[in-house]
């Protein structure tokens, strides 16, 4: 069985997901991957280093230029022929586009894969990630998306793959790309981060939320993360947000502030290593979860929480 994936790339940098993406696809056979963009024939030669990619498809044309589902989605469908299944991430990149691909096939989905047991059976997540469900499919051609937090990432190699060029689609033109508007950082991006500290709307304002949270990430070396509650409130960019409807991540460290434990919170971080949590309310839900809680102020706790780690890490 082969899987053609769907590489999801910036023009410079494959990113980590589609690696994640590849070694899920491993365990159901060989692993093809497409590259769809305009110049960036350096991206498909990247693709070709990575382990376990055995082909590397790059279609280039000016419309390709951006991930619009609209034109990368039937590209896709072009090329479906010899494949057993399509597959992406199960990141905002993947579900926006392989449903559509779905759709266009004919075929079913299966979303969000934590487990794969053999070639037709595999285990997602549903209500919140409160019940895993083993799904089964005898057809003979499906669309796949994997959760990143349950697959390690694959690694560049040293072998280079030859590229295989395929023709482009004609441009639907149902859509355009207008702007982008990026959060800048200097932090670790938070599905790749080892330790990830999140914020509640506890922490009351966008001040308070930057005057704790920032100076004890910058001591770890952590990303920021923020539930629902806290982006809404406009604490947080819509890009930190950690939860059912934002990012999925599973650092070694999760560090839970003023972050009461909302089932959608919860699913979206109950793969973290260790968790850690603090907050005043004892009954919080967020306690059922950690490894560590602390009960308390968390305006009194942070700051010297911080200062520890600073002496330690210093001495």
């Amino acid at each position: 069985m082969t899987t053609l994936i769907l590489a999801e790339h910036d023009g410079k940098q494959i990113a980590a997901a589609t690696l994640h993406a590849v070694s899920a696809a491993q365990k159901l056979g060989s692993v093809h991957i497409l590259v769809a963009g305009s110049d960036c024939s350096d991206i498909a030669e990247q693709a070709g280093k990575i382990n376990g990619v055995e082909k590397v498809l790059y279609a280039e044309a000016p419309h390709y230029a951006e991930p619009l589902a609209e034109e990368i989605a039937p590209l896709l469908v072009s090329l479906s022929g010899s494949y057993r299944y399509l597959a992406a991430a199960a990141d905002s990149f993947g579900k926006n586009i392989m449903p559509r691909v779905a759709a266009l096939l004919n075929c079913s989905q299966i979303s969000d894969l934590t487990e794969i047991l053999d070639e037709k059976t595999f285990v997602r997540p549903t209500y919140a990630g409160n019940v895993f469900v083993t799904v089964s499919s005898d057809e003979t051609k499906l669309v796949l998306t994997f959760r990143s937090s349950a697959f390690d990432k694959a690694e560049y190699g040293n072998q280079s793959i030859s590229v295989e060029n395929v023709p482009s689609i004609p441009a639907k033109n149902q859509s355009r790309f207008v702007s982008r508007k990026l959060t800048q950082s200097d932090r670790p991006e938070l599905t790749q981060a080892r330790v990830v500290v999140s914020g509640g709307r506890a922490l009351g304002s966008k001040e308070k939320f930057d005057e704790l949270l920032i100076p004890l990430t910058d001591v770890l070396g952590a990303a920021i993360g923020a539930s629902r509650a806290a982006v809404d409130a406009g604490y947080a960019p819509n890009d930190c947000q950690v939860g059912q409807t934002g990012k999925i991540v599973a650092p070694e460290l999760y560090i839970a502030v003023g972050i009461s434990g909302a089932i959608q919170h919860v699913a979206g971080m109950q793969d973290s290593k260790v968790v850690v949590a603090i907050n005043k309310d004892p009954d919080a839900q967020i306690f059922n979860v950690v490894d560590f809680g602390v009960v308390g102020d968390l305006f009194e706790i942070i700051p010297k929480f911080t200062e520890i780690l600073k002496k330690a890490l210093n001495a």
